[in-house]
C-alpha cells in the first residue's frame, strides 16, 4: 500500500495549466508582432527552422517533470507491514499531564509541547522496551495502550493536547492506578516502570498513597516536574489568560515537594525538567538497569520512503527538456 507523508504538495500541480495557458497567451502575442512585419508566407520562407510545436512539446516534458519532481515532494511510501518480534526490555508507562495548567509558557513553547517532544526523542532510544501513553488531567485515559510499536507511539503523541481529557483538574493517583492497570499480563514485578510527567499541582486526591500501592505492587515510579516555582499564567485558546471565579489572573506554579513525595513512595526519583536536558534520558538510565523479561509484540514496520525514484524520473525529464530546442533540425545544442 502507497502513502503520501505530506500530500499536500499536490496543490502544486494546479501550476501545470497556469503554464500552458500562460504560454498560449505568449505565443499569441508574439505571432501578432510578427504578423505586423510581413506577410506570413514570406516570414515563414525567411525562417525555415522556426518551429510552432517545438515549444509545446518543450512545455509538456517540462510539466511531466515538475509532475514527478511534486510526487517527490509529498514522499510517497511503501511499507506499514505488521511483523510479529520477540524481544527482552522494560514496560514504560508514561502518564502525560494535559491540564490548562501546561499551556503555560516558562518552557518553549510551552510545557505541554516541550514535553511531547521530549517523549518523541525518547521513543527514537528505545529498542525493545515497550512504552505505554496515558493522559491525564482531573481524569486519566489510556492515549496508547502498551507496545513496542514506536511508530504509532509518536503518531498518538502527536494528536494530545489539553482537550484530550474532558475533565480538568490534575489527578496523579488516577494516572498512577490507571497505569498499574494498564501493564500487560505477562509484565513481572520487577520490569515495570511509571514516568508521571506534570507540575505536581495536585488538587484531587492522595498521590503519595496511590504511589506506595504501586511499589508494593512492583512498579518503580518516576517523576518529572515540569514548570517553574515562581510560576506563570496559562493562555488560553482565545488570547486571554486565565482567571479563577474572582476574576484575577491564575499563576500556575511547580509543586516539587509533592514529586518528590511520589517518587519517594514508588521507590523511584525525582527529577526537574530543563528547557534543555528535560531529564527523560536520567530516568531511562536509571530504567535500563531494572529486570528484563521477554516478550512478543505485533509491530507495523516503517514505511520505506520512495521519493528519490520520482526525484530521478523528474530529473530525467529536465534534462531532455534542456536539450530540445525550438528550432527544428537541433535537438541536443541551443
Amino acid at each position: 500500500m502507497i502513502q503520501f507523508a505530506q500530500a499536500e504538495y499536490f496543490l502544486l500541480i494546479l501550476l501545470v495549466p497556469i503554464l500552458f495557458l500562460f504560454h498560449g497567451v505568449n505565443r499569441r502575442v508574439r505571432r501578432k508582432r510578427i504578423e505586423k512585419l510581413g506577410e506570413r508566407a514570406i516570414l515563414e520562407k525567411l525562417m525555415p527552422r522556426a518551429s510552432s510545436s517545438r515549444g509545446w512539446i518543450k512545455l509538456s516534458i517540462l510539466s511531466i517533470a515538475f509532475f514527478f519532481f511534486v510526487v517527490g515532494l509529498a514522499r510517497p511510501q511503501l511499507g506499514a507491514r505488521i511483523k510479529e518480534v520477540e524481544g527482552a526490555g522494560i514496560e514504560i508507562m508514561i502518564a502525560l499531564d494535559v491540564s490548562n495548567s501546561m499551556l503555560a509558557e516558562d518552557y518553549s513553547p510551552n510545557r505541554l509541547e516541550r514535553a511531547k517532544l521530549a517523549i518523541s526523542r525518547l521513543t527514537d532510544k528505545l529498542r525493545q522496551d515497550r512504552v505505554g501513553l496515558i493522559v491525564f488531567a482531573g481524569q486519566a485515559f489510556v492515549q496508547l495502550p502498551i507496545t513496542t510499536d514506536y511508530v504509532s507511539a509518536k503518531m498518538f503523541l502527536n494528536s494530545i493536547n489539553t482537550n484530550s481529557v474532558p475533565v480538568q483538574g490534575t489527578s496523579l493517583s488516577q494516572a498512577i492506578n490507571l497505569s498499574l492497570k494498564s501493564f500487560s499480563s505477562e509484565s513481572s514485578n520487577s520490569s515495570k516502570a511509571i514516568i508521571l510527567i506534570t507540575d505536581g499541582e495536585d488538587h484531587e486526591d492522595d498521590p503519595i498513597a496511590a504511589a506506595k500501592t504501586a511499589a508494593e505492587l512492583g512498579a518503580v515510579i518516576y517523576t518529572i516536574g515540569i514548570g517553574s516555582q515562581e510560576g506563570k499564567p496559562i493562555p488560553m485558546p482565545n488570547g486571554e489568560l486565565l482567571k479563577d471565579k474572582e476574576g484575577n489572573i491564575v499563576v500556575t506554579r511547580l509543586d516539587e515537594e509533592t514529586l518528590l513525595q511520589v517518587a519517594q513512595a514508588g521507590k523511584g526519583k525525582y527529577i526537574r525538567a530543563g528547557n534543555s536536558d528535560f531529564g527523560l534520558e536520567a530516568i531511562v538510565g536509571h530504567i535500563r538497569d531494572m529486570d528484563k523479561q521477554s516478550f512478543s509484540s505485533v509491530v507495523f514496520e516503517d514505511f520505506n520512503e520512495q521519493y528519490m525514484y520520482f526525484f530521478a524520473i523528474a530529473l530525467f525529464f529536465f534534462i531532455l527538456e534542456f536539450l530540445i530546442t525550438e528550432r527544428k533540425g537541433r535537438v541536443f545544442f541551443k
